[in-house]
């Protein structure tokens, strides 16, 4: 029975309400579309270059309900992969876009294998349509986050990934591009944040012949989109001056615009405020996930020195090479030389160079291979020739260098760059005495005896390690500041009060609070004394005694020979070193048989810290040896203003002097004769004027008219 004023065929959104509602009463009127929808396609396939408006729509709606014909539509998205595989390049690009949202309408309702869809897509990125790949990208990450939202599917994760290591690959740059951009963005999100996705794109993308993809691949291993992002925000965000905000609006009069911008104040500083509390996110473990830094770092320096690239790529060449030269240790000898020819002061972005040859330093780098570059630093930088800043940089950059490396400064170099910590400006002298610190504390013995300074506890029981040698701690530093409290029990004391201990449990020590109140006192006595000697050697010992003492402990004849005069000092010292080694076997018994307490580590932090000031410098010495070495630390300059506040005045106020009085001049002759009514108005007090300023106010166009009336037949009546 044909049903009378029947619309639907050619009404397909009302067809696909209906169908929605009830597909079961209009399962013929699904039939004939798609029996329209096939033979649509066939004529479709013939001449794909043209638009088909018809066509668009059908599958739309197809798309729309094939849900509830599962069994009829079954075939569908097979027909619309089908022609997007043959001639995806050729196609219309609305009929190609319309394919596309149809298959993403069906991958969304489960209608469409994921492993299929996605490959398809990888393969669309090689068209044409730069629309088409952005929303091709959009969809296959949140696709692929939506597959992995629960829990990760590691054999779909595999398939793709092997498939995107071959898009890696493809001859189309944009193709190629696309590809290394969604990895690293799924990377980002913590979608394929594995060791396979890095090495795909250590081993293709660092070594594409496409300079898109080599630039987004050395990009991503320094991470500069994230600091750039962070740099835009911070630079696109304005101060919120909220107590100048209150205070204006305390003052002014209240207005529902001035209270509609205090509410907007109001929220740019809790979101600043929370901004700052967050904690700063460090995303660099992708380079930690390379299986072979060694070999990647030697591939990425033989093609640097091949390629014809800008100078920004050799310049994140240069930056790849030196964090995977720091981070893992490598050895490539061959990546000094090459960095110094850019050592110049003359060179562009010189100061970054001297930024990747500090990253490139570590410990296990001989001597001999560093020490040219600090040579180079010191002939082209530390020159009194060159400006102030450029002598502050290098000295700064060999700062860094030898943070990394001590034993590559030689000990005459050290010397000679020591002399400018009396220099005239003041960027230098700091600098200089920034590396004197820093050998204070590494290798005093190579500085002059003056610079040495006065040695504190914290250098006294640092122990010089020698090339290659690792600091290894058999104990808890500082575990002696916890035996002036903690008491312990002889087990093999011979007194009658103790009861034998065999088999049981023996109470070792006491932390604070714990056991008698007395316990310890012996022991605090002893510490006293022993702290009033030591007192009384640092006060009596100067400079020239403390090296006396050196040489006396170095030579066993220089002892012998003073005789009687110097053996009460060298009694005490014998004294002190086995009251030290005591005190550490101890310490170290006591780590070995008791759980220390967050208050027993804050107690060995305090005394740490207390070694860093004991004699010598008034703060500690702070020492940046992160994995990456920053910018402002190599171009970190000490200037000094010309003027202060006080000097800008002073000479403000002599040029005022001899000079005619400053402000607002009125035109008057006589300075005594009366002022206008508009210049009495301006020293007048607001409530003086009120009235006459709200008879003042905007009037209507039609007011204007009467007014402009009204003086109009004035004038002719007076005529």
């Amino acid at each position: 029975m044909v049903r009378p004023n029947n619309q639907l065929p050619d009404n397909l959104p009302q067809l696909q309400n209906l169908i929605k509602r009830d597909p079961e009463s209009y399962s013929d009127e699904f039939h004939t579309q798609y029996e329209h929808f096939l033979s649509l396609l066939e004529i479709f396939a013939l001449n794909p270059g043209e638009e088909n408006k018809s066509l668009d729509e059908i599958i739309m709606f197809i798309a729309q309900v094939a849900q509830c014909y599962p069994h009829v539509s079954q075939q569908f998205p097979k027909h619309l992969t089908d022609l997007l595989r043959s001639s995806a390049t050729v196609l219309d690009p609305a009929m190609r876009n319309c394919f596309v949202k149809a298959l993403i309408l069906l991958r969304n309702k489960n209608l469409v294998p994921a492993l299929d869809i996605l490959e398809l897509f990888f393969q669309l990125l090689r068209c044409q349509d730069k629309n088409l790949r952005t929303f091709l990208q959009t969809h296959i990450v949140n696709d692929i986050k939506n597959m992995n939202a629960k829990h990760k599917d590691m054999k779909l994760n595999s398939s793709l990934q092997n498939f995107m290591y071959g898009m890696l690959k493809d001859a189309n740059p944009k193709a190629a591009k696309m590809s290394a951009d969604i990895m690293i963005e799924l990377y980002k999100k913590n979608i394929w944040n594995d060791a396979k996705s890095v090495n795909v794109i250590a081993s293709v993308g660092c070594f594409s012949p496409i300079t898109k993809v080599l630039v987004t691949s050395l990009k991503f291993f320094l991470g500069h989109d994230d600091e750039d992002e962070a740099a835009t925000d911070s630079d696109s965000e304005p101060e919120v001056d909220l107590k100048g905000a209150l205070m204006a609006n305390r003052v002014n009069k209240k207005t529902k615009k001035r209270q509609k911008q205090l509410q907007q104040i109001k929220k740019q500083a809790v979101k600043a405020q929370k901004k700052k509390k967050n904690a700063p996110a460090f995303n660099f473990s992708a380079i930690h996930l390379i299986h072979n830094p060694q070999g990647m770092a030697e591939g990425l320096f033989k093609q640097l020195q091949s390629s014809n690239e800008r100078f920004e790529v050799k310049l994140m060449h240069l930056d790849v090479i030196s964090r995977l030269i720091g981070i893992h240790e490598l050895f490539l000898f061959g990546f000094y030389p090459y960095i110094t020819r850019f050592m110049q002061p003359h060179q562009r972005q010189v100061t970054r160079v001297l930024q990747f040859a500090a990253q490139a330093s570590h410990e296990l780098v001989p001597g001999d291979i560093i020490e040219p570059i600090l040579k180079t630093i010191a002939n082209n930088f530390i020159t009194e020739r060159n400006s102030s800043d450029v002598m502050a940089i290098g000295l700064n950059a060999t700062r860094e260098i030898c943070m990394r490396c001590p034993l590559a400064m030689g000990e005459d170099l050290l010397q000679d760059l020591a002399m400018y910590k009396t220099y005239k400006e003041k960027s230098v002298m700091m600098a200089a005495r920034s590396l004197i610190t820093l050998y204070r504390e590494q290798l005093p013995k190579l500085l002059h005896k003056k610079d040495r300074g006065r040695q504190t506890e914290a250098q006294a029981e640092r122990k010089v390690r020698a090339y290659g040698e690792r600091d290894v701690q058999d104990t808890v530093l500082g575990a002696e500041a916890l035996l002036k409290n903690s008491k312990t029990i002889d087990i093999g004391s011979d007194d009658d009060d103790t009861d034998s201990n065999d088999g049981e449990w023996v109470n070792v020590a006491h932390s604070d609070g714990e056991g008698p109140a007395q316990s310890g006192d012996d022991d605090d006595e002893e510490e006293e004394e022993g702290s009033d000697t030591d007192e009384d050697e640092v006060d009596d010992d100067d400079d020239n005694d403390a090296e006396e003492d050196v040489d006396a402990e170095e030579s066993d004849e220089g002892v012998a020979s003073e005789g009687d005069e110097t053996s009460p000092k060298a009694d005490k010292k014998e004294k002190a070193n086995i009251k030290l080694l005591n005190q550490k076997e101890a310490a170290q018994e006591l780590a070995l048989t008791r759980i220390f307490t967050d208050e027993d580590f804050k107690r060995i932090n305090a005394a740490n810290l207390k070694k860093t000031v004991t004699s010598a410098r008034k703060r500690p010495l702070e020492q940046d040896r992160a994995e990456f070495v920053k910018l402002n630390s190599i171009e970190m300059i000490y200037k000094k203003r010309k003027h202060d506040k006080e000097s800008r005045l002073e000479t403000v106020q002599a040029g005022r002097q001899d000079r005619e009085r400053f402000g607002w001049k009125d035109g008057r002759v006589n300075e005594n004769c009366s002022k206008t009514n508009r210049e009495k108005r301006k020293t007048k007090n607001f409530g003086m004027l009120r009235q006459k300023a709200r008879s003042k106010v905007k009037k209507s166009f039609r007011d204007k008219q009467l007014a402009m009336r009204k003086h109009l037949l004035h004038q002719k009546k007076m005529k």
